[in-house]
């Protein structure tokens, strides 16, 4: 597989997680080695891996959205420095009948893509490609 199905992949495996509200595997995810940072919509930067993964058990335990659907996703690689390689997938996110913007952050770690962060904010304008499935609006 190439670097871009495999980060495309490990962004699937980040929406399959949320969806089956399965912390084992967010946990499995989210990178242990180095800073990360979650800014879910509203909240303050987190850049705890503790209390990132707390704030999914929140969510979780709160009633957040059932589902969330990862549309238009598109991965880039980065690069990174002395050998490191980073990946990047920015991709919308379908909640209900509102629209999320996300990026999510990838490192390479020992073969495996490991998410370093996670942003979500309100979309106005998402791209035709967001839209193929029913009619969206933004999240307001």
């Amino acid at each position: 597989m190439n670097p871009l199905a495999e980060l495309l992949e490990a962004n699937e495996r980040f929406y399959a997680a949320f969806n089956g509200r399965d912390l084992v595997a967010l946990a499995e995810l989210w990178d242990d080695s180095g800073p990360v940072a979650c800014i879910h919509p509203g909240w303050r930067a987190l850049t705890d891996r503790h209390e990132i993964l707390e704030s999914w058990r929140a969510i979780f335990q709160g009633g957040g959205p059932a589902t969330i659907d990862c549309r238009a996703p598109e991965a880039l690689l980065l690069g990174g420095s002395g050998g490191e390689q980073l990946g990047m997938v920015v991709c919308y996110e379908a909640i209900g009948n509102a629209l999320l913007v996300a990026t999510n952050l990838f490192r390479e770690v020992e073969g495996n893509w490991r998410l370093v962060h996670h942003q979500a904010g309100p979309c106005n304008e998402p791209p035709a490609e967001a839209h193929t499935k029913p009619p969206l609006s933004p999240l307001q």
